[in-house]
């Protein structure tokens, strides 16, 4: 299996983190793809897939920082992208539940880093919370200007919603959110998505899927991710697997 969204370098790995990364293969993790969120864990993700043949990793920079953004910040996320393992450009978007960064700053670092991206030739990887409308009104502009795909993670939105951006060639992802209790959306979602545009992940140390919810979240858990929406949509992990695994590869274009 494959963990298409992971953050192995926050610090809830600090006292273990060799022996998480170690143990993906015994756990049935293939690979992960390790998210950059400010230039700080950029950085990390590159040291990580450097060190380890079996992480990927994105650099950019999330919504909540976006207020750091500057010339030189993106001179060096130019600089990590170069990284022959460096597979997109995220977690970039738009987050109004915390607010961490101004709205019109959000907005237009998000802009920023998707013209990036188009420059860059590389996908992005979608961060949106509470945001859903400026989101998509955004992403539908660079698409007219740049050639990119992009996956909106932790996927929480309609199905309304989804249905327009798989008219945009886009994928999406779903994590533990899926198994929560309450989590109605997700759950609709993962019933009707096309399964040639799904991906699916973790977000650890977050979003802990059930039965571990609380717990800190880990890569091998996307397994529970995998059997919870083989069982919505009456099929088998294995099949599902197969399929997810084959979109995330393609999406970040890792043979």
């Amino acid at each position: 299996m494959i963990d298409s969204h992971a953050h192995l370098d926050d610090e809830a790995f600090d006292e273990d983190r060799d022996e998480v990364i170690n143990g993906l293969y015994e756990n049935g993790i293939d690979f992960i793809v390790n998210i950059g969120c400010d230039l700080k864990s950029s950085e990390k993700c590159f040291e990580l897939s450097e060190i380890y043949e079996n992480i990927y990793a994105t650099v950019g920079v999330h919504p909540h920082d976006a207020k750091t953004y500057d010339d030189d910040l993106e001179k060096r996320l130019i600089e990590l992208a170069g990284g022959k393992k460096i597979v997109a450009i995220g977690e970039i978007g738009l987050d109004y539940f915390y607010d961490n960064s101004p709205r019109n700053v959000q907005k237009e670092i998000f802009k920023r880093q998707l013209a990036l991206a188009g420059k860059l030739k590389k996908n992005v990887v979608i961060h949106s919370r509470e945001a859903s409308q400026d989101t998509f009104d955004i992403l539908k502009d660079a698409h007219e200007k740049y050639d990119f795909t992009a996956v909106i993670h932790c996927y929480s939105q309609s199905v309304e919603m989804l249905k327009e951006y798989l008219k945009m060639g886009d994928y999406i992802s779903l994590g533990g959110a899926v198994t929560f209790k309450n989590s109605k959306n997700p759950k609709e979602v993962a019933k009707v998505v096309p399964l040639e545009r799904l991906l699916l992940e973790t977000d650890c140390p977050y979003m802990t899927p059930v039965p571990f919810r609380g717990k800190r979240n880990e890569p091998k858990y996307v397994n529970l991710v995998a059997e919870y929406i083989a069982k919505l949509r009456d099929m088998t992990k294995e099949d599902l697997v197969k399929i997810t695994d084959s979109n995330t590869k393609r999406f970040y274009n890792i043979s």
